[in-house]
């Protein structure tokens, strides 16, 4: 449907700052849902944050991150970003970039298995 490609993941300290890309190619744009996923050592992998292509407006976050991620689009790069602020320790995780097909859709949905199209995925360190 969609190839992802994320990147900008490393090793930082508690407080610090990363901003990650995910670059996406094979359709239109327009018609997805972009959402970051992470999954930590022994944990599931839950949702962070998720965009509505289309306007780049509709953003939702879990609550974990609110206030100091961010989401948010080149539309001319078909790129998205995650702006990850005030990092924690508990933020270490594989950070994984998804796309879903979701034409006339406005909610962003935040389970895994609603995103077909995933990303290899970046290590994101956090030292405390």
């Amino acid at each position: 449907q969609v190839q992802l490609v994320e990147s900008g993941g490393g090793l930082v300290q508690a407080g610090g700052s990363l901003r990650l890309s995910c670059t996406f190619s094979g359709r239109t744009s327009s018609e997805y849902t972009m959402g970051w996923f992470r999954q930590a050592p022994g944990k599931e992998r839950e949702f962070v944050a998720g965009l509505r292509w289309s306007t780049g407006i509709t953003t939702r976050y879990a609550e974990s991150v609110k206030g100091r991620f961010t989401i948010s689009r080149d539309n001319a790069k078909n790129t998205v970003f995650l702006q990850m602020n005030s990092l924690k320790a508990e933020d270490t995780a594989v950070y994984y970039c998804a796309a879903r097909l979701s034409p006339r859709e406005s909610i962003i949905y935040t389970s895994p298995a609603l995103f077909a199209s995933w990303g290899q995925g970046t290590q994101v360190t956090v030292s405390s």
